[in-house]
């Protein structure tokens, strides 16, 4: 029988369409198989990418001439790196053990933050509560929490195993501890040991597979140089403390770098600090595929001092002697009697033409090596030889300050050069009598500034009043931070407003010694020396700087120059206020001075003016002096004062014969240099 036509079409339709699906099936695979494997793939693997932090390393310090001061070592860091350390907590606590093992048989020691005991039963080691909050909140765990407790969460959370024994376990959970307080992770690498010795070092490459994570790091170790160059003015590094890290964690700061904590070290912090690189970590389904440097690092910059450091050494020993040898000095002399015995004083020598610093002695003093090691000694010392006198040391200037009266009574027109007061010993003033040195008779500025004549000054105060006086104290500066980077003490000058701040009584009669360098003022030596650069520069004051510019890293580049500020221009409105100022300085350089100690046949001429004020603390009085030379073409001022002592203007002639030497071999130097690079 013979079938009908409808089933042939709905056969073919079949067919067709089994065919039909063949073809998109295939078609599909295909795709899946070729087209779209990659993406597939991606969708089966998952990719994570990491960044870790690369350390700058610390710019150096050195002074005018390049020679170091502090620099950088090489030394060598243990770190553990995340992305080859064992995932599983089993291998990494077996690496941990060898490596605090292998470090134990050297004597190195891994410090670390965790406030337990290290042998059971184990108890807490401090009763301090933040300490304890902080390790019970870092684990999980209630505030009631015990030792034992604390161990517990560590030995269960990093799988410690029962086959350590209780001292293993301890160390383990330790360095664990330390870890996680540390932010271990693909982002951040653990630095174990930092400056170990060399033969750990060899002993670590030799393990190096069964140290899986562990490697080795050249590192830049802080390194004084010249402990004995101003140690007060450059200061130290140390580590970030936690009250710190919430703030400079904001700057990019890690838990485990340094930090400049004073001196030159934190002053210039920004600059020395330098820029960290960044190594990029790409992990696939947990296995690290890339690794790479992505952001080169950055080294601080070289700081470059104005101190000639052998200047400073030179200035150091000479008044270290002088203080040393005070008492020979006083027996040759007849004078000086009820004078204590002298211990203390500081010196500081500037370029007048910018106030760069060339020196800053303060004595005693102490090697900058010793700080760390020595700091509870140096700390307890009765003659505080952490205290930099040059800076921050406060004493009453004396007749130093009759420079800055000698201005008032000039500019402001109440005397002139030729206009004369009377010196008749003794002067009476509101029902008192005050008294002077000698008896001068009449006497002008030059010569009152020469002799240091009290009573010419008594009587231009009166005429100033102390408005005036405090107008130009100001003025030079006195009374406020002279703005160098380190910091210093402001000090205070005598008026009714400083004695209202503190509580005292102020009377008619002192504003005569406020003239001549009495009553409460209160000036470190650094402001006397930017007065004495102030007169040289015939009323510019420039504001004192210790940094003369920055450097790359090797300093083979210069980066800035820190350029001259200046800080206060002094209104003259008569052209011969300086002219005799300095006359009366050039004659007291000739005054009263033996032979060897004599100013006059050094070639030129020297401004100097001196003082012996009146001294609290136990002494009867301290020696002062100011000046600046070549009087014609000043190139330094300096200002020193030695606690209860006299004569210390005999230290100025040596002063100024080591400043020649300075200048003799820095222009040897020059020569040298510019015939090896014509």
């Amino acid at each position: 029988m013979k079938k009908p036509i409808s089933v042939y079409v709905k056969a073919a339709g079949a067919t067709l369409l089994v065919l039909s699906s063949a073809c998109l099936c295939g078609y599909r695979l295909m795709k899946i198989q070729i087209v779209d494997s990659n993406t597939y793939i991606s969708q089966h693997y998952s990719t994570d990418t990491y960044t870790q932090t690369i350390a700058a390393t610390r710019g150096e310090i050195v002074d005018c001439n390049g020679d170091p001061i502090v620099q950088n070592s090489v030394g060598y860091n243990i770190i553990i790196e995340p992305d080859s350390f064992p995932k599983d907590n089993e291998s990494g606590n077996e690496v941990l053990l060898q490596l605090l093992h292998l470090l134990a048989d050297v004597d190195v020691t891994f410090e670390e933050s965790l406030p337990i005991s290290k042998t059971a039963p184990f108890t807490f080691t401090t009763d301090d509560q933040d300490t304890l909050d902080e390790i019970r909140t870092t684990l999980n765990l209630n505030l009631y929490a015990t030792a034992e407790n604390c161990m517990d969460r560590l030995i269960d959370e990093y799988e410690i195993a029962d086959t350590y024994t209780e001292e293993e376990k301890r160390m383990i959970a330790g360095i664990r501890y330390e870890m996680q307080l540390r932010g271990f992770s693909m982002s951040n690498q653990f630095t174990l040991v930092k400056d170990i010795p060399l033969q750990i070092v060899t002993e670590i490459k030799e393990r190096g597979l069964s140290l899986p994570g562990v490697n080795i790091i050249e590192d830049a170790i802080r390194t004084v140089t010249q402990g004995d160059v101003i140690p007060h003015e450059i200061g130290t590094v140390g580590p970030i403390y936690a009250e710190e890290y919430e703030e400079l964690s904001k700057e990019g700061y890690d838990l485990d770098d340094i930090v400049g904590k004073s001196g030159i070290e934190q002053a210039m912090e920004s600059e020395l600090r330098g820029k960290d690189g960044t190594k990029t970590i790409s992990v696939q389904n947990g296995t690290v595929v890339s690794s790479e440097v992505t952001v080169p690092v950055q080294a601080g910059h070289t700081v470059m001092l104005t101190v000639d450091s052998t200047f400073q050494k030179d200035l150091q020993n000479i008044l270290g002697n002088f203080i040393k040898n005070f008492d020979k000095l006083r027996d040759a002399k007849t004078e000086g009697e009820g004078l204590g015995k002298v211990t203390s004083g500081a010196l500081v020598v500037l370029d007048t033409t910018d106030n760069s610093i060339l020196g800053l002695a303060t004595y005693p003093t102490y090697n900058l090596n010793d700080y760390t090691k020595d700091y509870d000694k140096l700390a307890s010392d009765e003659t505080s030889p952490l205290l930099d006198r040059a800076t921050v040391g406060l004493y009453r200037p004396g007749s130093t300050f009759k420079t800055i009266t000698a201005t008032a009574g000039l500019n402001e027109g109440i005397v002139a050069g030729s206009s004369t007061y009377f010196c008749g010993h003794s002067y009476e003033y509101k029902g008192h009598t005050y008294y002077c040195t000698g008896s001068h008779g009449n006497i002008s500025v030059v010569q009152a500034l020469q002799y240091s004549c009290n009573i010419y000054f008594y009587q231009l105060s009166e005429a100033l009043t102390i408005d005036n006086l405090t107008k130009y104290a100001e003025l030079y500066g006195l009374g406020s931070p002279t703005g160098i980077e380190t910091g210093d003490a402001a000090g205070r000058f005598a008026n009714p407003e400083t004695y209202a701040e503190y509580g005292w009584e102020w009377t008619v009669g002192h504003v005569l010694q406020a003239a001549i360098g009495q009553s409460e003022t209160a000036v470190t030596p650094l402001q006397m020396a930017v007065v004495a650069s102030t007169i040289a520069n015939k009323g510019v004051r420039y504001q004192p700087h210790l940094v003369d510019s920055l450097w790359d890293y090797n300093l083979t580049e210069k980066i800035k120059d820190i350029e001259p500020m200046v800080a206060e221009t002094i209104p003259i409105q008569h052209d011969d206020v300086y002219t005799y100022i300095q006359q009366g300085m050039i004659a007291a350089s000739v005054t009263n001075m033996p032979d060897k100690y004599s100013l006059a046949d050094l070639g030129y001429d020297v401004a100097i003016k001196t003082g012996t004020p009146q001294a609290g603390g136990g002494r009867v009085q301290d020696s002062f002096f100011i000046g600046y030379a070549p009087a014609d073409n000043p190139k330094i001022a300096f200002a020193c004062v030695v606690e209860g002592a006299e004569y210390s203007k005999y230290m100025i002639r040596d002063v100024l014969k080591a400043y020649e030497r300075m200048e003799t071999r820095q222009k040897t130097n020059m020569e040298k240099n510019t015939t090896s690079n014509p």
